[in-house]
């Protein structure tokens, strides 16, 4: 049966992430510190090479796939770009500490928007499942086994918590920029299962967090790292 590899890559660093603030919807370009963060993982790893480049629509992933993978065909998916933060985007923890809204967002962000939001937690999770479905129909038709999804640190946890097997909370699932995992399904068991199995890290031999559990799905042994 026909096996279908997805890459998974979260965009590298803006001026925004470096500040600590929220990005969401604000279309910021790659910070210099971000290119850098890049073109340091290219000449020290391994990306898998791919037919198809599934990307958001927002700048700051666009221009990371195109430093990752600039002779690959790329498919812009307006689906695949992040939550929208409303009146908390470009603002700081620290500034949003004794925000009453923000308070409620933390406790919980499914069912409580930011003020101003174009879509609560619950839609963007809808969202993002309608994109990499649409993604895997499309590889289906066009012929397409191996292919990378760049976009949004959120848009990552949010889709390796629905789907990704092992089954892990969203926040198990984060990822620094330019990094990822690899997962790999069937049509029967996406079709069945509304699943995909992770079998790797992006690019290749780079440690993707710390968390435990998913060092154990992917064979990663902490007793035996230095």
């Amino acid at each position: 049966m026909l096996t279908y590899k997805l890459y998974f890559i979260r965009h590298g660093m803006t001026e925004g992430n470096r500040d600590g603030s929220y990005v969401g919807w604000t279309d910021l370009d790659l910070c210099e510190d971000g290119i850098t963060q890049i073109e340091d993982l290219l000449s020290s790893y391994e990306y898998p090479q791919v037919q198809e480049v599934y990307c958001s629509p927002l700048l700051r992933a666009r221009h990371t796939a195109e430093l990752i993978y600039p002779d690959s065909p790329m498919t812009v998916v307006e689906d695949l770009k992040e939550l929208s933060l409303g009146d908390f985007e470009g603002k700081s923890f620290l500034e949003l500490q004794e925000d009453e809204a923000y308070k409620l967002w933390l406790k919980d962000s499914y069912h409580n928007p930011p003020p101003n939001s174009q879509e609560s937690g619950e839609q963007f999770a809808q969202r993002i499942s309608q994109a990499v479905n649409a993604i895997f129909l499309n590889m289906s038709e066009q012929g397409i086994t191996k292919a990378a999804v760049v976009t949004h640190g959120g848009v990552i946890m949010g889709l390796m918590s629905a789907f990704a097997i092992p089954r892990l909370p969203m926040g198990r699932w984060a990822v620094s920029g330019g990094s990822g995992f690899a997962v790999s399904m069937t049509s029967q068991m996406w079709m069945r299962d509304n699943a995909y199995e992770v079998f790797d890290t992006v690019p290749n031999g780079f440690e993707v967090g710390n968390d435990p559990a998913v060092k154990r799905s992917l064979g990663i042994d902490d007793e035996d790292e230095d």
